[in-house]
């Protein structure tokens, strides 16, 4: 299992979009639900890892990336992680770039959770947010050296997703991915955000 490489740039700017666009204070039978999605999500994660060598970079994206879709919430992620330019693209550059942002999380989870070597994924609690909850875990590594890493759910037509992804609690993986974003979409506009994910999945879901 690989290190996520995450820095700390616009954090504050995603919190503050999560809290508007997210809900109240949840009841306990909400939190629990969202508890469940990231069990799931692990369950996966492990059963993957577990079989990584035999199934190759291309095997591991193929198992993860129904699953990236089914327990992430890609769009709203994408809107946030693009930022202000959402509003000026077109419905087809919206789904493009979409689709283009689900491979690649599906890619970096595949490259990330490559191989299995005694790791344990738990999940260790629950708590309300303005922006939905956040569910608390921990990757213990093989040598018992503990990461911590919660999850922000959020409800999302009736079924909870996950929102973003924070690296020892507060390093938060959307905010980073805003920053990288909006670099190039400066230099090179939302053709080449698109052709960079795209390029970056493809390399990322060919490694062994």
């Amino acid at each position: 299992m690989k290190r996520s490489m995450i820095g700390r740039s616009g954090a504050l700017t995603v919190a503050a979009a999560l809290t508007l666009g997210g809900l109240a204070m949840l009841p306990l039978g909400a939190q629990a639900m969202g508890r469940d999605t990231v069990q799931s999500f692990y369950s996966t994660l492990l059963s993957t890892m577990q079989s990584g060598r035999s199934l190759g970079g291309r095997g591991r994206y193929a198992r993860l990336e129904p699953v990236v879709r089914q327990v992430f919430d890609i769009p709203f992620m994408t809107r946030l992680a693009v930022g202000p330019e959402w509003a000026s693209l077109n419905e087809t550059q919206r789904q493009q770039v979409t689709q283009a942002f689900e491979s690649y999380v599906a890619a970096i989870y595949a490259e990330r959770f490559d191989s299995y070597s005694g790791e344990s994924l738990q999940v260790t609690g629950e708590q309300a947010s303005p922006g939905g909850t956040i569910i608390t875990s921990q990757i213990v590594k093989s040598n018992g050296e503990p990461v911590n890493i919660n999850y922000l759910v959020r409800q999302n037509g009736g079924t909870w997703q996950i929102a973003d992804v924070y690296l020892d609690g507060t390093i938060s993986e959307l905010a980073t991915r805003r920053s990288e974003f909006a670099s190039i979409l400066r230099t090179q506009g939302i053709n080449g955000l698109i052709a960079m994910l795209n390029n970056k999945a493809a390399v990322l879901a060919a490694r062994l």
